[in-house]
């Protein structure tokens, strides 16, 4: 099988993630804020509770002004790096994040972390400051901001948990987990819940260990030992993480994701993936025959930009096939982008010159 070039494509990310399923004139940004504030007027009349105000107030405030950070940065691609904030500088792990880190600044991708030490300051090391962004959370213990990314514009302190869980997930486009603790494994098992229920568009989760190392790949073989044999999982759902002790693995895995998938929307019921290749109507006819098990009903077709789309006025040119999903099989979801690109990603140079 000949190697593919995997195309970083850094700079054109969708502008927002929410998908597009109503016109956006009903759902306008002056519409929406009445909203907030007419809900905000409804917890007067419930009587809600102090604790419960200062927790809707607390939250929102950080959301405001954490969206206001990442806005500059929406259409720059982005990975969060996830690990233990007791990862020691000589420790082999630390220096797999940094590398790592490293070697995504060398493909112009941002890192984003909890901005605590350990793995998260590796991977802002590796990144540097100028690629880095930081979701810090306010504990008692442990967490102060790393030296990378501490006093950066692009740092966000947060109280809340969940706000920045929300973040390191909402503001990406690939997760990649090295060995933890608890807050870890939670952060890999909530990512993996978020794209196998939908919730979360696809997107690559890449389980990092060290050279020869076995903390993944004992995690994974007991999800395969248990999980799947119990049929608590489905087999297809293997395929919405990878598990790999290589760096040049890990970014390959990241960036080749997007060598040829750029994003998905749904459009009146209709998923619709955006492509930087057009796929020939043979490859699209494979595909139905292939992938028609994830099908609600009808075939997989090639279309043009909906007007809906228009919030993404730089994807516009992009080809695109829809289909109607029966948002279900997001692991064979996650199959069918893998086999898109594989099929249209362009050839290795030196393949070529062959």
């Amino acid at each position: 099988m000949s190697r593919k070039y995997r195309k970083t494509r850094p700079s054109v990310s969708e502008s927002d993630v929410l998908p597009t399923e109503h016109s956006p004139e009903l759902y306008s940004p002056d519409s929406i804020v009445a909203s907030i504030k007419e809900t905000a007027d409804k917890l007067q009349k419930d009587q809600a509770t102090r604790g419960d105000l200062k927790i809707l107030d607390r939250a929102l405030k950080e959301l405001r002004y954490a969206f206001k950070v990442f806005t500059p940065y929406r259409k720059q691609r982005k990975v969060t790096v996830f690990g233990s904030a007791r990862t020691l500088p000589d420790d082999p792990a630390y220096q797999q994040a940094l590398q790592f880190g490293r070697r995504m600044a060398e493909e112009k991708w941002m890192t984003v972390t909890g901005a605590g030490p350990g793995i998260m300051e590796a991977a802002h090391v590796g990144a540097g400051t100028d690629m880095s962004m930081g979701v810090n959370i306010v504990l008692p213990f442990e967490q102060e901001p790393n030296y990378v990314i501490h006093k950066d514009e692009k740092l966000v302190n947060l109280n809340y948990f969940f706000t920045r869980k929300l973040l390191f997930v909402k503001e990406v486009h690939a997760i990649v987990c090295c060995a933890g603790g608890f807050g870890t494994l939670d952060e890999a098992f909530e990512t993996l819940t978020l794209v196998q229920t939908g919730k979360r568009d696809p997107m690559p989760i890449v389980l990092l260990d060290t050279p020869g190392g076995t903390y993944w790949k004992e995690w994974e073989s007991f999800l395969k030992n248990n999980l799947l044999k119990q049929e608590l999982i489905s087999e297809e759902d293997l395929s919405l993480f990878h598990v790999t002790d290589n760096i040049e693995d890990a970014v390959d895995e990241v960036i080749g994701f997007y060598s040829v998938y750029n994003s998905m929307r749904y459009v009146k019921g209709r998923l619709v993936l955006r492509l930087h290749v057009e796929p020939s109507s043979q490859f699209v006819e494979q595909l139905n025959d292939e992938f028609k098990d994830i099908l609600e009903s009808g075939i997989i077709t090639k279309v043009e930009t909906h007007e809906l789309e228009k919030d993404d006025d730089h994807l516009a040119d992009l080809p695109r096939i829809s289909l109607l999903f029966n948002r279900k099989n997001l692991g064979r979801l996650r199959q069918m982008i893998d086999r898109i690109n594989d099929e249209l990603a362009p050839k290795n140079d030196e393949e070529e010159a062959e």
